[in-house]
């Protein structure tokens, strides 16, 4: 049986090359592949980092489902990020073109479709900071450091593509995700 004290409490091996700095509201995360800044709830939740090790403590009642929830949450947020920043992460998609030939690029911070289902005119999706997109044949591939703008980059590249007032059995052409956004396997 766990104790209160158990329960409010997570600790999270993480690599010692990165450094956690945490301000009112926000958590800044340094690595050897860049730096993550995104905003934290400091009043909710306390969190320590040491040596190779984050400890993060509730500053709610741990009896109720949503205190754990939020710790739960985000330690993982903290694992992804610690191994984000060393490892990096990366989504693949395919480009689908049956009807017309579709021509996918790379300007700047932009993915540009040009000749989606015949159009005069090119569609384009912004990628999310710290995201590089690498277009590889029919594929298109996502990198960063962070998962859930890589992961977001690629909702939007496939959100871009969204076929409206076709049929969707016949008009299966877009750009579609064949791997979520992960970390990358250590090399």
């Amino acid at each position: 049986m766990s104790t209160e004290s158990d329960r409010s409490r997570e600790e999270i091996e993480v690599p010692g090359d990165v450094a956690f700095t945490v301000r009112p509201g926000r958590l800044e995360v340094r690595g050897p592949l860049g730096r993550v800044e995104r905003p934290f709830p400091s009043d909710l939740i306390a969190i320590t980092a040491t040596a190779g090790r984050v400890t993060l403590a509730l500053r709610l009642p741990s009896t109720r489902k949503r205190s754990q929830a939020l710790l739960k949450t985000w330690s993982a947020h903290v694992r992804n990020l610690a191994r984000g920043l060393t490892v990096g992460v990366e989504a693949r998609m395919k480009v689908v073109a049956a009807h017309f030939p579709m021509k996918v690029s790379v300007r700047g911070e932009e993915l540009v479709i040009e000749n989606f289902l015949g159009e005069k005119y090119p569609r384009s999706t912004r990628l999310r900071p710290g995201t590089k997109a690498v277009v590889d044949g029919e594929f298109v591939v996502l990198t960063g450091i962070d998962v859930e703008q890589v992961g977001q980059s690629a909702a939007n590249i496939e959100r871009a593509t969204h076929i409206r007032d076709y049929d969707p059995r016949v008009f299966q052409d877009g750009i579609y995700l064949i791997e979520r956004a992960h970390l990358k396997e250590a090399s």
